[in-house]
């Protein structure tokens, strides 16, 4: 797992320099504090922190095939590299380090550019073909590993973190305003957006060819809900594929020289993967979870049960609201995006245990309520589809209170904010957004806190629309539940979960999360299965149940779904309230950011600080403007510039001409 960052001259004559890589690596060393590489040509600059998992003796970054005419910088794993290099080794090419970096640039000598069809793994590329003066980005299937850009000054730079494209001379911070708006219907960005204007993601699934000063962006690989018809003949067929999926998947992420572990809550699918662990590989077991001192979101009674039945070698943190408030400001620096929910703190603090305890690796359980029908979600569309055949049945309705007993107004028996609310647009079922327009509309509410301003800017931009115009065409053709698993996995799991609660939170103290239940193959076999192996009633994720049933105890496999929350609002009032919400909430701060609408906030503010319940809504708008006030402080107002890797500690590949080194600042 490393960072990478790199400056490609388009129209801009003047050198790249090995400072200014320099100084974008130090933006990123939590990434990769191990080793620091640099590679320079006349044209191109490509860097990389590398934090050394695989190969750690030889495996220097930027890595170049035998005859030098290929250099690459990679961020990630590929995890079948041991099998790709003997095909490669068989047809000739030859290797001079044990990586799997090195794999990647003699595949693609292979197969040019689709060689990432070939790649089980995780990962953001930067490859340089010297032949073609062509870069290529290329980003893993799901997009686990991020990859940023922009054009700016004459030059394309990319970059692991939008702070290594902000500290450079070229670029400046400006929060984008249509961001805003789907961050406040989706709970993040669509992809290429980012919160930066004019700073653009490499969406999942794609490459990015940048030739004499024209891109092309090349989709390889998404998500395909058509069922299979060749797909197993029955229940237990399908059952025993999915485990021996999970197993090979799991075998295969478990490859580094160093120690792996795993994190474990307690729920289905972290252990799941505990389990699989412990069963069918020769891994020592060391696992890690969260505990929360508030009940109502703490899982350490289910966690303890697994540990006892695994009995792994287990360490807990215990997190306050006060823990919560206090690294918010760590957080967002991490995600550099807003966010509407707690959630990344605790996992920011859990990554923080993994690595004092000398960790860089963890398998974690994501991915499997996306690909096996696992959210509530899920649940509500089949409720609310079923309600609709009898709009004016008074028991149907009744069963949404089964999938959410943690919300107060259904838990206390309020049938008219049940029908009200789960109601709306109840028969228009044909509607595309069915299964997520009910939830969006209410995030959307928080977008009345921005400025008169802001709301006229957006008055003819629509972030549905947007997303109705990136939907596949066979859409419309997969059944309710392919298509509500389509948008979590198209929008949620990539820009939120695997970035600002995964890759954010993990890489912030250089551990690099792995995710089983997203090796393509599983990913490909789940989500073409029948409707009926991922969502049987309202029993979720039936199939991985039955897959896994003679290996989990029985209150894991039977137990109600518990959604992964943190606390909000008492994160941030109080009498032990961190000092920068007051500072960030303030008239005169709101005012600066020019966001939020300030009478608006101070409102919301002190309902807060009086003590007041705030709902659902309040609760989302509070996170969303703490976040933002944070974000726009930390890269608007005053970006945060870190030391600069030394030259000295740089492996430097300079491959630049004499008379290009004669116009650099400064030579190596």
């Amino acid at each position: 797992m490393c960072g990478i960052v790199g400056k490609l001259n388009i129209s801009r004559e003047e050198p790249i320099e090995v400072q200014e890589l320099a100084q974008m690596l130090g933006m990123i060393r939590h990434r990769g504090p191990d080793e620091f590489g640099v590679y320079l040509d006349d044209q191109v600059g490509l860097g990389s922190a590398r934090l050394s998992i695989i190969d750690l003796s030889s495996g220097h970054q930027p890595i170049h095939n035998e005859d030098e005419t290929v250099w690459l910088v990679f961020n990630g794993e590929i995890f079948n590299y041991i099998e790709l290099r003997a095909e490669l080794e068989a047809a000739g090419h030859r290797f001079y380090t044990h990586t799997d970096t090195e794999v990647i640039v003699h595949l693609y000598e292979e197969h040019g550019p689709d060689c990432v069809q070939r790649m089980n793994g995780q990962f953001a590329v930067a490859l340089w073909d010297t032949r073609q003066r062509t870069l290529f980005l290329m980003r893993d299937r799901v997009g686990i590993r991020p990859l940023y850009y922009t054009f700016a000054g004459g030059r394309l730079l990319f970059a692991s973190e939008i702070k290594a494209l902000m500290v450079a001379s070229e670029t400046t911070a400006e929060i984008e305003p249509e961001a805003l708006a789907q961050l406040l219907t989706f709970w993040t960005t669509l992809s290429p957006h980012t919160a930066f204007r004019d700073v653009h993601t490499v969406p999942p699934g794609h490459i990015q060819a940048i030739h004499e000063g024209q891109t092309q962006l090349q989709p390889y690989w998404r998500p395909d809900f058509a069922p299979d018809e060749n797909g197993p003949r029955d229940t237990q067929e399908a059952a025993h594929q999915l485990r021996e999926l999970l197993i090979d998947a799991t075998r295969l992420q478990l490859r580094a020289d160093v120690p792996v572990g795993a994190y474990l809550s307690g729920g289905l699918d972290s252990s799941t993967t505990a389990t699989v662990v412990r069963h069918y590989t020769g891994n020592h077991l060391r696992t890690f979870g969260i505990g929360f001192e508030d009940p109502a979101f703490d899982e350490s009674p289910h966690q303890t049960g697994m540990v006892e039945h695994l009995g792994t070698d287990h360490s807990q943190i215990r997190c306050s609201s006060q823990d919560v408030g206090r690294v918010l400001p760590d957080v967002i620096w991490h995600t550099e995006l807003p966010i509407l929910r707690t959630s990344p703190a605790p996992m920011f603090l859990l990554s923080d245990l993994v690595h004092q305890h000398g960790f860089k690796v963890v398998l974690t359980g994501e991915g499997a309520d996306e690909i096996l029908g696992g959210y509530n979600i899920f649940k509500e569309v089949a409720i609310r589809r079923f309600w609709a055949r009898q709009p004016e049945s008074t028991l149907r309705p009744q069963l949404l209170r089964r999938i959410y007993p943690y919300i107060g107004r259904l838990s206390q028996g309020n049938d008219a904010y049940l029908r009200a609310f789960f109601g709306q647009g109840l028969t228009d079922t044909g509607d595309p957004f069915y299964s997520h327009r009910l939830r969006w509309r209410n995030t959307a509410r928080c977008q009345r806190f921005l400025t008169s301003e802001v709301r006229q800017a957006l008055t003819t931009y629509d972030p549905l629309e947007e997303l109705a115009s990136a939907l596949p065409g066979e859409f419309t053709a997969w059944d309710s539940l392919a298509q509500a698993q389509y948008l979590e996995m198209s929008i949620f799991l990539p820009e939120y979960l695997l970035s600002s609660q995964g890759d954010r939170m993990t890489m912030a103290h250089s551990v690099e999360g792995r995710y089983p239940f997203l090796d393509h193959r599983v990913i490909e076999f789940c989500i073409r299965l029948p409707k009926r192996y991922k969502l049987t009633g309202l029993r979720e994720k039936w199939l991985l149940k039955r897959a896994m049933a003679d290996l989990l105890p029985e209150d894991v496999l039977q137990r109600p779904k518990q959604p992964y929350r943190a606390p909000i609002a008492a994160s941030f009032f109080g009498p032990q309230a961190p000092e920068y919400v007051e500072e960030c909430l303030s008239p005169t701060a709101i005012r600066q950011a020019g966001i939020f609408d300030p009478l608006n906030v101070s409102r919301l503010e002190k309902k807060g600080r009086e003590g007041f319940p705030l709902g659902e809504t309040d609760e989302m708008a509070l996170m969303g403007i703490i976040s933002t006030q944070l974000l726009y402080a930390l890269f608007v107002g005053n970006l945060q510039e870190q030391p600069p890797i030394s030259l000295e500690s740089l492996y430097l590949c300079d491959n630049r001409s004499a008379v290009v080194r004669e116009q650099a600042r400064g030579t190596c």
